[in-house]
């Protein structure tokens, strides 16, 4: 048992907190992180105030970078000393984790929304009683986090800790809906609606892929100038008009439109600025939406739903490791870094829109 400080969500929708909590060693198939940085996501803030109550208090955070401090007897994959990032927890033998779609584990749900260890335990606790965690496999919002080995990447040790967080999450579930999902072909159309970490992962790599044109959509004036600096042709908010924009822009509809917001109105203005047989990729976790099922059927419009960037994290982060070296996934751009302690402001910052990616760092 080791003293860490972490920050709790005593209920839902209260703020975090930084508490002392104390830790447990790692379990066999278990690896110890010291995170050196954690990056915030608006599904932190999200589900933090949705979370269930008999679940709390609880530690979120799931976009981690550290380095392995101890790990479990039974670990292979990496060893005290490795620089990592965090990812999400899947379990390797159910269908979806043997055809390379960890996304859409069978296990998902108890691996990584369950507040704890599928058996029920937490690694943490606080004051004498348990303190839930686990969050996306791993509860990165605290100095050390204990991590099943699946959840661990290696990342070269000269990988910025502030570049290597945000891989595990916003840019792979990004990037990967472009490169594993949609995969669009040079010189096809591409728009992005919302310009946060999630939806400029996705623009960076339809630009990388030659996208052409590449659209963003955000209500920021700062983060639409942040998307024509990373290659969008263009960048509109979200007025009146702006279906007949895109479709102008676009030459009479996009090839592949990115709806990251989460909010019906525009998944059904991304519907509208489609060509057709034009393809909706959907990664925002929001309310209900209704569409015309005869507008869908008429543009044989093809909608898909993605969690993670449909990504195998083993394979697929290494090559956005790849794109950053070359200069074309430019993740360091997106980042405003905090220090943990102040995490409430790097909240407030997010939600104001003045900061794309908050990534929180540690001192050593």
């Amino acid at each position: 048992m080791r003293r860490v400080r972490a920050a709790v969500a005593g209920a839902p929708g209260a703020p975090f907190t930084v508490r002392d909590a104390n830790l447990e060693e790692p379990r066999p198939y278990e690896v110890l992180v010291r995170m050196t940085a954690a990056g915030i996501c608006h599904t932190d803030v999200g589900m933090r105030d949705t979370w269930p109550r008999h679940l709390t208090p609880m530690v979120f955070g799931h976009e981690g970078a550290g380095r392995v401090e101890a790990v479990g007897a039974e670990v292979t994959a990496v060893t005290p000393g490795d620089h990592v990032c965090l990812t999400f927890a899947s379990c390797g033998v159910c269908e979806q984790c043997a055809a390379d779609h960890p996304a859409y584990c069978h296990a998902a749900q108890a691996l990584n929304f369950s507040g704890g260890r599928p058996d029920g335990t937490t690694p943490l606790s606080l004051d004498g009683q348990p303190l839930h965690a686990g969050f996306f496999g791993q509860s990165s919002f605290a100095t050390h986090a204990v991590v099943h080995e699946r959840g661990v990447l290696p990342v070269p040790p000269d990988l910025p800790a502030a570049v290597a967080a945000p891989l595990g999450c916003s840019g792979q579930t990004g990037a990967g809906t472009v490169l594993n999902r949609l995969r669009p072909a040079p010189g096809s159309s591409l728009v992005v609606m919302g310009a946060g970490g999630v939806g400029l992962s996705a623009l960076m790599a339809a630009v990388a892929t030659g996208c052409d044109p590449v659209v963003a959509v955000d209500p920021v004036a700062s983060r639409r100038a942040l998307a024509t600096g990373l290659g969008a042709k263009a960048a509109l908010a979200p007025g009146d008009g702006l279906v007949a924009a895109l479709r102008d822009l676009t030459g009479g509809g996009a090839h592949h439109v990115v709806e990251t917001t989460g909010r019906p109105e525009m998944a059904r203005r991304a519907v509208g600025a489609l060509r057709p047989r034009g393809e909706l990729a959907l990664l925002g976790l929001g309310a209900e939406v209704t569409f015309d099922v005869m507008g869908l059927l008429a543009k044989g419009v093809r909608v898909h739903g993605v969690l993670e960037g449909d990504s195998d994290p083993g394979r697929f982060v290494p090559e956005l490791i790849g794109l950053y070296r070359r200069g074309l996934l430019p993740l360091d751009r997106l980042v405003t870094t905090f220090p943990f302690e102040e995490i409430g402001a790097a909240v407030a910052a997010m939600q104001g829109g003045g900061v794309v990616k908050p990534v929180l760092t540690f001192t050593e």
